[in-house]
């Protein structure tokens, strides 16, 4: 009988300190798994320069942002390089989730007026079923505000409206480098003359290369696939520098483009770097947390 219960309390000793074990080994599994994280900051704003970037803005945040672009610097002295002339773009975007943004603002080149929706498809992430990159739809449009060059003819209230639709794919690869690829589609319900086609098939791309905890280079293009029959227009390339200040990213950069949004720099680009039709110019952006949710971040 003693000896039942000596191999009795063995068994039970033995059963309780394999439990013991397999907790142990599946709590270490547990802290070490990889758990899914977003990948953040591959720009610090939610615009490259020109066109937008992979960023959102956080729910709950107001982006209050100036875009300024001056003339071009090959006009000399007389015109201090283009100081003496300016242009600029007024916006709001709003984040209404982490994952969905509107923003409108109103441009002095054409008074144009515009507005957009983007949404975050899916985010770069790491760990346990992360993404290695991330998908941004952006669809917007835009509203002529100039002077009708033929006041005479029937025109009609359409023909101030453009459209224009995105994929932004872009990647983090480390805390250095990003980059982004952006097809567009621009639909312009009137165009100039009767050969300039009225949808605009473009690919962009923009980058950055961080140089220290506040300075990042930064530079977008687009390729415009038809640009139609006019000689005179350029594909738009601009390069510049993020600087991070607290509340602020100040952008300062130099572009051959006057356009401040996607239809006037896709369609109406004529300055040619080489020839020194180039502007100076910056973005200012001033975030405002509206709600608790922008407190959390992206």
């Amino acid at each position: 009988m003693k000896k039942n219960y000596s191999l009795l309390l063995l068994g039970l000793l033995l059963t309780t300190l394999t439990v013991r074990a397999q907790d142990d080994m599946l709590s270490l599994l547990g802290n070490d798994a990889p758990v899914r994280e977003p990948v953040k900051n591959a720009f610090k704003s939610s615009r490259v320069i020109n066109g937008h970037s992979m960023e959102m803005i956080a729910g709950g945040v107001l982006d209050f942002r100036i875009l300024h672009r001056f003339g071009r610097v090959n006009q000399g002295v007389k015109e201090l390089f283009g100081l003496d002339q300016a242009s600029m773009r007024m916006g709001f975007d709003y984040g209404i989730t982490d994952h969905l943004t509107a923003g409108v603002g109103r441009s002095t080149f054409k008074k144009e007026l515009d507005g957009f929706l983007k949404f975050r498809l899916l985010q770069q992430s790491t760990g346990k079923g992360a993404f290695s990159f991330s998908i941004i739809l952006l669809s917007g449009m835009t509203l002529d505000g100039s002077e009708w060059t033929q006041p005479e003819r029937n025109n009609y209230f359409t023909s101030r409206l453009a459209y224009y639709h995105q994929v932004i794919l872009g990647r983090k690869f480390n805390d250095v480098f990003s980059l982004q690829l952006t097809p567009t589609l621009l639909h312009r319900n009137l165009v100039p003359t009767t050969e300039a086609p009225s949808d605009l098939y473009a690919l962009g791309v923009g980058t950055r290369v961080k140089l220290n905890k506040r300075i990042a280079l930064t530079a977008d293009y687009s390729y415009n696939f038809n640009p139609g029959p006019s000689p005179a227009y350029r594909n738009p390339l601009s390069i510049g520098f993020d600087i991070e200040t607290g509340g602020h990213v100040f952008q300062l950069h130099f572009s051959n483009t006057r356009g401040m949004n996607e239809r006037a720099y896709l369609a109406d680009t004529e300055g040619k770097w080489g020839k020194g039709d180039i502007m100076f110019g910056f973005n200012l952006s001033r975030v405002f947390t509206l709600d608790s949710r922008g407190r959390q971040g992206k």
